[in-house]
């Protein structure tokens, strides 16, 4: 399965873009590294790694809301 690589962007509406695709995690972990480098800090938006069977199911991922885990003392 390879490795895609987004940018997502929450204003004004959330949107994914596909910037690259790579098929060993070595490579897209350090590409990834370097385009969050690349930002300095500018808000052009979150870079994101993702482990998926194909662009679509990657999208789905990406677009999934996960539940906070409950921390020490959530009752």
């Amino acid at each position: 399965m390879p490795y895609f690589i987004y940018r997502i962007t929450e204003r004004p509406i959330r949107m994914l873009e596909k910037i690259e695709q790579h098929d060993s995690y070595r490579t897209a972990s350090a590409r990834t590294k370097e385009l969050r480098a690349e930002q300095d800090g500018a808000p052009a938006g979150l870079i994101r790694m993702i482990h998926a069977e194909t662009e679509l199911h990657a999208e789905d991922l990406l677009n999934q809301i996960r539940e906070k885990e409950p921390g020490p003392g959530d009752d």
